[in-house]
């Protein structure tokens, strides 16, 4: 059996991450076991952004998506460390991540860690696509007590 490892912020679960972890599964084939590594809070504030929903609810939320096997928080300090514990057959990456391929390879190979790397081309394509795109759509919405008034 197979294993994948796909990594992300999933942040505000939308259509393309569903694709991408579904892509990431068809990848190691039938028999293959989806391995998803969210990333942690503090690494995502590093990377200049805020996370809407925190580590431990976007983990819970992953392990529910049907094609994954199995979900861990990634690791704060080396990225890495977790690739070392699981030994994947197979790291995905999505279509926005902005991972110069040649170099992770070569960190890969660097660490000791013998893995393939591949792409996930394409993406699921719609109005609120991307995780910026409905913050952008919440943020431009008119306040309306009515809609609302639960919250």
């Amino acid at each position: 059996m197979k294993i994948v490892m796909a990594t992300g912020t999933f942040d505000i679960i939308h259509p393309g991450h569903g694709y991408y972890l579904e892509e990431s599964k068809k990848v190691g084939g039938k028999d293959s076991k989806l391995v998803v590594v969210v990333a942690r809070d503090s690494t995502v504030r590093s990377k200049k952004r805020v996370p809407v929903v925190d580590e431990k609810q976007r983990l819970e939320v992953v392990k529910m998506i049907k094609f994954v096997n199995e979900a861990y928080l990634g690791n704060e300090n080396d990225m890495f460390k977790i690739v070392k514990e699981i030994k994947p057959d197979i790291i995905t990456i999505g279509s926005d991540q902005n991972y110069d391929i040649t170099n992770l390879k070569k960190e890969l190979t660097d660490r000791g860690i013998h893995t393939e790397v591949v792409k996930i081309e394409g993406y699921k394509k719609g109005q609120l696509d991307s995780t910026c795109k409905i913050i952008k759509k919440i943020k431009g919405m008119e306040f309306d007590e009515n809609i609302f008034k639960e919250c």
